[in-house]
């Protein structure tokens, strides 16, 4: 009976291991103001230690908190150099790449993936003699570091030193500026990570509806695992002064117009992982609460700087 039971434990905790596609740590939450506390998720599939990071606002201190929450051994230097095989970038404001940028020394080579659009302001903005030393391989007396790979929109690209794959799209983040969403794809799993992006009637785009077209096929093949999707400011937050972000209204209104064509019931399954929420007194807790009373059946997630969680 005890070899039984051993069998069947065993089976079981394999079964659970094997439904697990990706790891994410997250390294920062926050939609700015909490320098220490800014967007960045590493994510590897399971059972590897090779992340890359979706957007870099904060490397260091994230690492720290996973450290002492006995999610990773280590340094944070060891890990940053050894460990993180890359930086998905998706736009160019100093909360999604300033940990990139002030890690850099210490860095070692890797590949920064970008739109065109992301890799100007990098080239024109941050890597320069005049704003910080160019780790990079392109601009202005380049120390060749970091290697530039730009990606095509809605054309897989591999990503170097992992089994993971990346399909690129453009986001409209208070027009004309732009930010980018990012499809990772391990074996025939996804999760899909948007950076800062507004809603498509506040923005006069289409860019959402495109992209809710193609994943929606993902989402009914029960591939797609879950959406990193920001909501930066409570619905009483004036049109005027969005900036380009979401708030629960518009948020519930786009995951609304993804369910139209995915299907409800599909979409129960994949899980919504909110992101950029800024920070400031009971500001989260309204969002939250605005966001229950009008989800329906949606799985919402709040992740956790420095707190492991895998899909």
């Amino acid at each position: 009976m005890k070899c039984l039971f051993g069998f069947l434990f065993l089976f079981a905790t394999s079964s659970i291991a094997q439904s697990r596609i990706f790891t994410i740590l997250p390294l920062g939450v926050k939609g700015g103001g909490d320098e220490g506390n800014l967007s960045c998720y590493m994510v590897a599939a399971v059972g590897t230690n090779n992340y890359v990071c979706l957007d870099a606002g904060t490397l260091n201190a994230g690492l720290q908190k996973a450290i002492r929450n006995h999610i990773i051994k280590g340094s944070p230097e060891e890990f940053i150099r050894n460990n993180i095989k890359g930086y998905l970038i998706s736009h160019g404001h100093l909360d999604h790449l300033s940990g990139l940028i002030l890690n850099s020394p210490d860095d070692g080579p890797k590949n920064i993936y970008v739109l065109p659009f992301v890799k100007e302001v990098l080239k024109e903005k941050y890597f320069t003699p005049q704003g910080w030393t160019n780790f990079a391989n392109e601009g202005e007396t380049p120390l060749n570091k970091y290697h530039y790979v730009t990606l095509e929109v809605a054309k897989e690209s591999p990503l170097t030193g992992t089994n993971l794959f990346v399909t690129a799209f453009p986001l409209s983040h208070g027009s004309p500026y732009k930010s980018s969403a990012f499809l990772i794809r391990s074996g025939i799993n996804y999760l899909l990570y948007l950076g800062d992006t507004g809603a498509d009637a506040m923005e006069q785009s289409n860019n959402l509806e495109l992209l809710w077209a193609y994943v929606a096929p993902l989402v009914q093949a029960k591939k797609l695992k879950a959406i990193f999707i920001e909501c930066s400011f409570q619905n009483e937050q004036p049109n005027n002064k969005l900036f380009g972000h979401l708030t629960p209204k518009l948020l519930l209104n786009e995951l609304h117009n993804l369910t139209e064509v995915a299907g409800e019931k599909n979409m129960r399954e994949v899980s919504i992982v909110i992101t950029h929420i800024k920070p400031g007194g009971s500001h989260e807790t309204l969002i939250k609460k605005q966001l229950s009373e009008g989800k329906g059946k949606m799985k919402f997630i709040y992740p956790v700087q420095g707190n492991r969680v895998d899909f």
